[in-house]
């Protein structure tokens, strides 16, 4: 692992600890878990947390008039809840969940695609901070302060069904697929009942996993192997996926790790591509 690198995605907790506290400055715990990790990350955040830390719940601060799971809101619902917990897109805005970098990059993307231009990822998570016996909060977090958000979202950077369904005739863009590899292949049924196994034709799987060590993410060395193996140059179009477009965001932090910009993330994902019924899928 690579612990100097330079980096405008994350923050270390070293420097965290300098600035909590001032004016300005928001820290966001946005852990998320799936089912099978029997962990509740609303409860985790009331039990312990960030000094003045708000929790950012990726289920509710989401689009609630579709069945699919923790799709963007709109631009306005996204500034009213954000402001209400006391943030606003001036402020440095420092994310995290528990175990380093599952659902925090979900988050990350969330707000810098909406317009938030000074957000970072706690490098290690809230795990890293108690290793280093920095203070932690218990108890009721007090009401955060009312701010303004102003909301600039860029839709350049989200892949929907029709133009990820499109690429697979045109074959402009690499799509990238997050998920296990075995769920990729089909071998592995899905967690979400209902949906078919398999992958989107002409996709590559790249198990987030692979690019995260220790709840950090690999060195940008390896990274750039990873992606340059997968064909992927500086330029080159990507689309990144997953389950439900938690895990795709990892994959879209490690793409602009390494200075690879052009890419979008698939909201949909295979929540939405899998279902019976649904567009045409690959296995093996």
């Amino acid at each position: 692992m690579d612990s100097d690198r330079t980096s405008t995605n994350f923050i270390t907790p070293l420097d965290a600890i300098e600035v909590i506290g001032r004016e300005g400055v928001s820290f966001v715990d946005a852990s998320w878990y799936l089912p099978a990790q029997e962990r509740d990350g609303h409860s985790e955040y009331l039990s312990m947390r960030i000094p003045g830390a708000v929790f950012f719940d990726i289920n509710k601060i989401s689009d609630q008039t579709t069945d699919l799971p923790h799709m963007l809101p709109t631009p306005d619902h996204f500034a009213r809840d954000v402001g209400a917990l006391g943030i606003s897109n001036h402020n440095l805005i420092i994310v995290y969940d528990g175990p380093g970098l599952f659902s925090a990059a979900r988050v990350w993307w969330t707000f810098r695609i909406m317009g938030a231009s000074n957000v970072v990822i706690l490098e290690g998570g809230f795990d890293r901070w108690k290793e280093n016996g920095f203070p932690i909060e218990t108890g009721n977090p007090n009401p955060p302060v009312v701010r303004v958000f102003e909301a600039n979202f860029d839709p350049a950077r989200v892949a929907n069904l029709a133009s990820v369904s499109n690429n697979i005739e045109t074959d402009e863009a690499v799509v990238i697929d997050a998920r296990p590899a075995a769920r990729f292949a089909g071998e592995a049924a899905e967690p979400r009942a209902g949906l078919r196994s398999g992958h989107i034709p002409g996709s590559k799987s790249l198990p987030a996993n692979s690019l995260v060590e220790e709840g950090r993410l690999k060195d940008t060395a390896e990274l750039d192997t990873i992606f340059s193996n997968l064909g992927i140059k500086s330029d080159t179009p990507v689309i990144t996926s997953c389950g439900s477009g938690v895990t795709a965001a990892i994959l879209s932090l490690a793409l602009s790790e390494t200075g690879r910009d052009n890419y979008r993330l698939y909201d949909g994902s295979w929540a939405e591509w899998g279902v019976k019924g649904g567009p045409p899928i690959k296995t093996k």
